[in-house]
């Protein structure tokens, strides 16, 4: 669950980690180290509870991710065809591993070693996670992803995320990644886990939450990109209003503007160009190319608060892609068809959807449903 810290072993040091880091051992005894949440659950009164809250067949093969000594990996054996265990630390890998070796369930375990947001997984039924904190967000959304996801996972995350994970709208913890989330799963939170089930005890608590992927007609049959883009603008600040944040920052008019270009060339539909107005200063606004506030809307990797290097290698480079070059400033006529894009933005908020004076954070998903289509009858996509 917590973060494994890579140190130095006694003959060569140990690799790097893209999102946590490796263990110091000591004659072959695992020495955790709470600074970076290293936390191995030892309650097994809590393990046999997850497993249980997985309602499991015997013909299911579950993908357990983050085994640690296995404590959890024997319990689900115990219900299951068939274990695949994915493990960053070596050291880990092989003490579960050891826990099976000349029983009959060791045919039944396959441990991969890797990373989870990068391996190519094989198909599986169900999966059971005690999360390391950092991959908590893209995990859900790998999982989710997938062409073919589990008809449940039972996932254990710290306690602060998996409430944003069920948050409803007007609550204080609802955000963006509370809205993706139950936009393509049904999410319930189904049991607290105090401190003292870990060893050693963290100092955040932690919750198990259930999700269920909407499948066939409850699938919702829209673009994720066009749906997240515009989430992103929503939740720049969620405490706004809608209109404050659509048609009260230059920088989301200039960008919606961009769009609606793309697709009047797309489809063939003239812009008028004629100039209306003087030049004037457009300077790119980090929080709308980061998302704001709701930067961590989909995926809240640093949920510790442990800072910018745990943060995964490849995440990194997504973020650089959203927030693009340094901000630099340019001129801009103001022209009729940038006027037409504000008439059309205006018309959606309060013509069409009336939602220009709700808040992002009371907004539902039939709201945001509602504002997507609207915007799309103007010519207005984001992906």
């Amino acid at each position: 669950m917590g973060k494994l810290k890579q140190g130095k072993r006694n003959s060569a040091a140990a690799s790097s980690s893209p999102y946590a880091k490796a263990q110091t051992a000591t004659n072959n005894v695992f020495k955790f180290n709470t600074n970076v949440g290293q936390h191995i659950l030892k309650n097994p009164g809590v393990a046999e509870a997850i497993v249980a809250k997985a309602h499991l067949k015997p013909s299911d093969v579950v993908l357990e991710v983050g085994p640690g000594t296995g404590n959890l990996t024997v319990r689900i054996l115990e219900k299951a065809k068939k274990v695949i265990a994915v493990e960053l630390d070596p050291r880990m890998a092989a003490e579960v591993t050891k826990r099976v070796q000349g029983k009959p369930e060791q045919k039944r375990l396959e441990v991969l070693l890797g990373d989870v947001i990068k391996t190519e997984l094989p198909h599986f039924d169900v999966c059971i996670s005690n999360t390391p904190y950092q991959i908590s967000s893209p995990l859900v959304f790998k999982l989710l992803a997938l062409p073919n996801p589990p008809r449940t996972s039972i996932l254990m995350f710290q306690r602060e995320f998996a409430l944003r994970l069920t948050a409803r709208p007007g609550d204080a913890l609802y955000c963006r990644l509370s809205v993706n989330a139950q936009f393509w799963a049904k999410i319930t939170h189904i049991m607290k886990v105090g401190k003292n089930n870990f060893k050693p005890p963290p100092q955040v608590e932690s919750s198990v939450v259930r999700i269920e992927p909407k499948l066939g007609t409850e699938r919702p049959g829209v673009s994720w990109d066009e749906w997240d883009g515009m989430l992103r603008v929503c939740f720049v600040r969620k405490n706004r209003t809608m209109r404050a944040s659509w048609l009260g920052t230059k920088e989301v008019l200039a960008m919606v503007e961009r769009n609606y270009r793309v697709w009047c060339a797309m489809n063939g539909v003239s812009i008028d160009e004629t100039v209306i107005g003087e030049e004037e200063e457009v300077e790119e606004d980090e929080d709308v190319a980061m998302g704001g506030e709701e930067w961590g809307g989909i995926m809240d990797v640093d949920e510790t608060g442990d800072g910018e290097d745990e943060m995964p290698a490849f995440f990194k480079e997504e973020r650089e892609k959203m927030a693009g070059p340094a901000k630099t400033k340019s001129k801009r006529k103001k022209t009729r068809v940038a006027e037409l894009v504000r008439e059309k933005i205006r018309k959606v908020l309060e013509d069409v959807t009336e939602l220009a004076d709700k808040r992002a954070g009371k907004c539902d998903e039939n709201d945001f449903l509602k504002l997507l289509f609207a915007f799309n009858e103007e010519g207005i996509h984001f992906a």
